[in-house]
């Protein structure tokens, strides 16, 4: 597959896995110390042809992928799993196969700066998604589902929202959980 955005990633190792994957032109940023000038080349790159931050599904990860969307706000993002980037108690896109990383760049979403708010609290705990047992699991393939990576139930309900998920596609998901698993674990 030929992605046409620049894919920007962590280190040389992610660049190397997402080039088995697909054929793409991809900017590294070191970890979290980036320089000025991959900043500029990553913003030169989104106004030439857009970006895909593209980073671990880990605590650093996440740090990295807010001081990009800060500079560079109309990108799209692409999360990967734990589960697939983890390889012997390390986590990184690096060990991942290349069928899960083509699978999360099919679902690259953009970040809404001012969105319509669909889900609330509300509906995270009613779907089982927070507040009970099993919610960690639930949101965790609710967000490969989509392609909006884990987070903690304040963090998914705001990836929900900003990253435009309808009610379609959310009750799309919350069904194949629910058959996968035998439905929600609420009370």
């Amino acid at each position: 597959m030929r992605v046409k955005e620049v894919i920007v990633v962590e280190g040389r190792s992610d660049e190397r896995a997402v080039k088995r994957a697909v054929d793409a032109q991809i900017i590294v940023t070191s970890g979290y110390g980036i320089k000025e000038t991959t900043f500029r080349a990553i913003e030169e790159a989104d106004r030439r042809c857009g970006v895909i931050i593209f980073t671990d599904p880990d605590f650093m990860g996440e740090r990295i992928r807010e001081r990009l969307k800060l500079r560079v706000p109309g990108a799209k993002h692409a999360y990967l799993s734990r589960a697939d980037a983890t390889s012997e108690g390390d986590i990184g896109i690096e060990n991942a196969n290349p069928q899960a990383i083509l699978a999360a760049l099919e679902k690259v979403r953009t970040w809404v700066e001012n969105p319509v708010d669909v889900f609330t609290k509300s509906d995270l705990i009613k779907n089982g998604l927070e507040g009970g047992p099993g919610a960690l699991e639930r949101r965790d393939k609710m967000g490969k589902l989509l392609g909006i990576g884990y987070g903690n139930g304040k963090q998914f309900l705001l990836r929900l929202n900003r990253f435009g998920v309808s009610r379609e596609e959310f009750d799309k998901a919350l069904n194949a959980i629910d058959l996968e698993n035998g439905g929600p674990e609420t009370c």
